[in-house]
């Protein structure tokens, strides 16, 4: 398939590559739907090995922003930006040249942070360009209402399974421990569950996860295949695919991640298998909810907190139609959403 066949595959609206030497930008912003409103979704940072796989990550995740917004109830629409670098080469012209990226799109596109950027470069982008939401004086951090959204919707996974949402006791395989996935360990820890988590890299965060949270270390291959109750991937998404399924000896699947199941044949077998699935862009949709209200309103934490707690509503709903109905639970969520996006 090729990029063009790609991005008329997904429906997106303009997708546009963008080069700036001097700075050291290399990104892809794709805007998907801006049928209810602007689009939103952050700026992911990461060392793709092609810039094929960057076009492929950020067509996805756009297109889950619009499914993200839409089913959470926001006047908005979705899309992503990628920049293509290591960690380590972030400065502040990068991203002051994303700004500038950014305003290319007219308003049409509100940036944020996402994976490696933070509102320190936030804030690096608003030099350049106003559109920016997530600000640090105004609705801040969004990752601890990812947290919250997620936990939420972990314990409407339970209630599910076992009629109650206490976690005490539960198995609850982690996967990934930056700012959501740590934060959610913490969480669980507090609830009474039992950790099992990997990470990539960073080893602080496993030596805390082990050390303060009591959490069983395993490799970054071997988590999927640990018994638990529940596995709640918090790292890159497509990470529930053809050679990870057979090995799953977990009874639910509910995390952070985007875009966790690599094709509606993926999710199908995930179904077949028996294994529950908290849809990605319903159970993660806390940080955006939080966020998002910048660009339509004036912010208000109460009411963006009584809309991340719905998340725990609308996962036991997904699950109870899942049940009905007999399909995959991420194909109801899609269909909600798209009946929103283009009613």
């Amino acid at each position: 398939m090729t990029n063009i066949e790609m991005i008329r595959t997904y429906g997106h609206e303009q997708v546009a590559y963008f080069n700036n030497e001097k700075a050291g930008l290399k990104a892809i912003i794709a805007l998907h739907n801006t049928n209810l409103g602007p689009a939103v979704g952050g700026c992911r940072l990461w060392p793709y090995a092609s810039e094929e796989d960057a076009l492929f990550d950020v067509l996805r995740l756009s297109r889950g922003m619009s499914h993200k917004n839409a089913a959470a109830g926001l006047p908005l629409g979705g899309a992503k930006g990628v920049i293509i670098a290591d960690p380590s080469e972030k400065t502040e012209a990068m991203f002051e040249a994303f700004g500038e990226a950014v305003n290319t799109f007219m308003g049409k596109y509100y940036t944020a942070e996402d994976v490696n950027t933070d509102t320190k470069d936030a804030d690096y982008m608003l030099r350049t360009t106003k559109y920016v939401v997530g600000r640090e004086n105004v609705s801040g951090d969004p990752s601890p209402f990812t947290v919250i959204g997620v936990y939420d919707g972990i314990r409407a996974v339970a209630n599910f399974m076992n009629g109650s949402d206490s976690l005490e006791g539960l198995t609850i395989a982690v996967q990934g421990l930056g700012k959501v996935g740590l934060g959610l360990a913490e969480t669980l820890h507090e609830a009474g569950a039992k950790l099992i988590v990997c990470n990539n890299s960073n080893r602080e965060a496993m030596q805390y996860a082990v050390d303060k949270l009591g959490a069983v270390e395993v490799g970054k291959d071997e988590i999927y295949g640990v018994e638990c109750d529940i596995f709640a991937p918090c790292a890159l998404g497509a990470v529930v695919n053809s050679k990870t399924i057979p090995q799953f000896k977990c009874k639910a699947i509910a995390g952070a991640a985007n875009n966790v199941i690599y094709d509606d044949a993926a999710g199908q077998a995930l179904k077949d298998k028996g294994i529950l699935y908290a849809p990605d862009f319903i159970i993660n949709g806390g940080g955006v909810i939080n966020a998002g209200q910048e660009a339509f309103t004036t912010y208000d934490k109460e009411k963006v907190l009584e809309q991340v707690h719905n998340i725990y509503n609308v996962v036991y709903r997904m699950l109870e139609e899942s049940a009905k109905t007999g399909k995959p639970e991420g194909v109801i969520a899609t269909e909600y959403a798209e009946s929103l996006i283009y009613k």
